[in-house]
C-alpha cells in the first residue's frame, strides 16, 4: 500500500504522540468514563487517577480520561465495564440503580448530615462499603466497586417556579433518574416523576418534557442547565453519592501490586473529590447568581425533611431496601 507524503506524516505524528503519551509502552491501558462536563469533582478525580497510576506505577499503567459521556449514558457504560470494553468508571451511585438496586437508597433524601458524615459511613473497610460492594458481585454486574465517596449537595431547581415550600412543587413534571426511590419520594411531593437520561435533561427542561429537575451544583453549572431552568432551590436533600469502578476482569489481569495501587488511588480520589465538592458548592451559587442570572431561594428545609422523614422507612419497605437504610441509618 502507497501512502501519500501527507498521509505518511500523519501517521508518523500520530505515532509520535502515541509513544510521547507512554501509550505504547505502557503495560496496561486504561480509560476511564465520566459523564459530566467540568469543573465537576468527578473530572478532578478522573485527573487525579490518571496522575497518580500512571506516576506511582512507574509507566506501567496508562490512562485515558474520557469526560462529558464521550463513552455514552452512565446505564450503559457500566453495562460496557461489566464486559472489560470500558475499564473503569466514576458516577453517580443512583445512575448504577438499575445494575444494583441496593444503590436505590442513596437518593432517599435527607439520608445523610453532611458529605462528611456520609464520608464516615461509606469509607472502604466500613460494614456499609462492604455491603455496598458485595452487591455488585452477588448481581453478578462483572464490575468491581473501588469506593464510594460523597460529591456534593443536590438542589432542586425548575423553569418557571421559585420553590420555597413543599407545596410549590404540587403538579410540577420532574425529571427522575431510573432509581425508583427517586420517582417515589417525589411523587410523594405531589410531582409527576418522569424519567429522562441525564444527557437529555437539557433538551427535556428546554422543551417542556420536564418543569423541574434536581442535581449537584457543577452539575447544574457545569452542563449549563441555568439557561432552561433559571430558578434554584436550595434544598439540599440529598448527599449526591460517587462510586469509583473497575471492570473485574481488568482488575484481574493487574498484578497483585497494581491491583493495591488501583484500590488506594480510587479511596484517595474520593477523598479529593469530596473536599473539591466543597469548594464547588460555596463558590457557585454566587456565581450562578452574578454571572448566570440564576434566581435562588432558600426553602424552609424543615418544612420539606417534616414532609419526608415520616414515609422514610415505608419507602425503604415498599422498595426492598430496609436493610440499606438501617444500615445507614443505624436502626
Amino acid at each position: 500500500m502507497h501512502l501519500s507524503r501527507r498521509s505518511a506524516f500523519a501517521l508518523s505524528l500520530s505515532t509520535a504522540m502515541l509513544a510521547a503519551s507512554g501509550a505504547w509502552a505502557a503495560d496496561y491501558n486504561l480509560r476511564i468514563h465520566t459523564l459530566v462536563q467540568s469543573p465537576h469533582p468527578y473530572n478532578d478525580m478522573a485527573v487525579f487517577v490518571k496522575e497518580e497510576l500512571e506516576t506511582k506505577s512507574d509507566g506501567a499503567i496508562a490512562v485515558t480520561v474520557f469526560d462529558s459521556g464521550q463513552l455514552g449514558q452512565d446505564p450503559a457504560v457500566i453495562g460496557e465495564v461489566g464486559l472489560g470494553t470500558i475499564d473503569m468508571m466514576i458516577s453517580t451511585a443512583s445512575n448504577a440503580a438499575g445494575e444494583v438496586p441496593e444503590l436505590s437508597i442513596f437518593t432517599m433524601p435527607y439520608l445523610f448530615e453532611s458529605m462528611d458524615d456520609a464520608m464516615a459511613k461509606l469509607a472502604v473497610g466500613t460494614p456499609a462499603f462492604d455491603h455496598f460492594a458485595n452487591a455488585f458481585i452477588d448481581r453478578g454486574t462483572g464490575v468491581k466497586l473501588l469506593a464510594l465517596g460523597a460529591s456534593g449537595a443536590r438542589n432542586l431547581s425548575s423553569v418557571n417556579v421559585s420553590v420555597t415550600t413543599p407545596d410549590d412543587l404540587a403538579g410540577l413534571k420532574m425529571r427522575t433518574t431510573q432509581s425508583p426511590m427517586d420517582s417515589e419520594t417525589w411523587a410523594a411531593l405531589g410531582m409527576l416523576p418522569v424519567s429522562v437520561a441525564w444527557g437529555e435533561l437539557y433538551a427535556a427542561m428546554q422543551t417542556g418534557v420536564a418543569d423541574a429537575m434536581e442535581s449537584s451544583l457543577p452539575g447544574y453549572s457545569g452542563s449549563k442547565l441555568y439557561e432552561v431552568a433559571p430558578n434554584l432551590s436550595l434544598t439540599e436533600h440529598q448527599i449526591q453519592i460517587t462510586h469509583t469502578s473497575i471492570s473485574q476482569r481488568t482488575f484481574d489481569k493487574l498484578p497483585e501490586d497494581l491491583q493495591k495501587l488501583v484500590v488506594e488511588t480510587a479511596a484517595a480520589a474520593n477523598e479529593l473529590g469530596t473536599q473539591k465538592a466543597k469548594g464547588y458548592d460555596a463558590n457557585l451559587v454566587e456565581t450562578l447568581k452574578t454571572d448566570h442570572g440564576v434566581t435562588v431561594s432558600q426553602p424552609d428545609k424543615a418544612a420539606f425533611i417534616a414532609r419526608l422523614e415520616p414515609i422514610q422507612m415505608d419507602l425503604a419497605a415498599r422498595l426492598s431496601l430496609e436493610p440499606e437504610y438501617k444500615l445507614l441509618k443505624g436502626k
